[in-house]
């Protein structure tokens, strides 16, 4: 709990859907903390763009001075090492953005719970901070045609990239309540208006 309000992770495969998931949870109360963002506001930041040009040279950046995150992307999953140097960079940079944000609404009676959507919640270690874990389940299929739809990855990168992750049963194996994602928005909510009731009911009662 921070500040009286409960922390719920947000987990899944890619393309699962589980900043979709996580909106429906705000609207019913949820602060949505997306890392994704705070990683992008990073990478506007002037120190965080000479770190990785001086790791990288000017390569990883656009003509307008932005950074090029596709390219920055081929450097670290083609290289583990890389990769973690990356992560060891930026998640603190990251985490203490979070940490901002909630201490700013912790009070605000209008946040019933904290919703982190984190894509390495588990491999970050930051499941131990949350309250309870949401596992969003997807059909591989589904979730190769969204991930083809909106970033243009064939089957094969979706699977190169998850093989960087922990497996899908164990972080389901790992959750306290699944949301299946399926076409049906009304489902979804309906799901998410159940968990939701539930979570806030057994948090606030212990």
């Amino acid at each position: 709990m921070f500040g009286g309000k409960p922390i719920i992770g947000m987990c899944g495969g890619i393309g699962s859907g589980k900043s979709f998931v996580a909106d429906l949870f705000r609207e019913l109360g949820g602060l949505v903390l997306r890392s994704d963002d705070h990683v992008r506001e990073a990478y506007l930041r002037d120190d965080v763009k000479q770190q990785l040009r001086d790791w990288w040279g000017d390569g990883i950046f656009k003509p307008s001075g932005e950074l090029d995150r596709s390219a920055v992307a081929k450097i670290v999953f083609d290289d583990a090492a890389q990769l973690q140097r990356l992560e060891n960079y930026i998640h603190p940079i990251v985490n203490a953005e979070r940490e901002r944000i909630m201490n700013s609404r912790a009070a605000d009676p209008a946040v019933k719970a904290f919703i982190w959507d984190i894509p390495l919640l588990f491999e970050a270690n930051l499941n131990n901070r949350c309250d309870c874990i949401v596992f969003v389940d997807a059909p591989d299929e589904l979730r190769k045609q969204r991930v083809s739809q909106t970033r243009g990855w064939p089957a094969e990168e979706l699977a190169r990239r998850e093989n960087l992750q922990i497996p899908l049963d164990k972080k389901r194996s790992l959750s306290d309540y699944v949301v299946s994602n399926t076409q049906d928005v009304g489902v979804v909510r309906s799901q998410v208006r159940d968990v939701f009731s539930r979570i806030l009911t057994r948090l606030h009662s212990q």
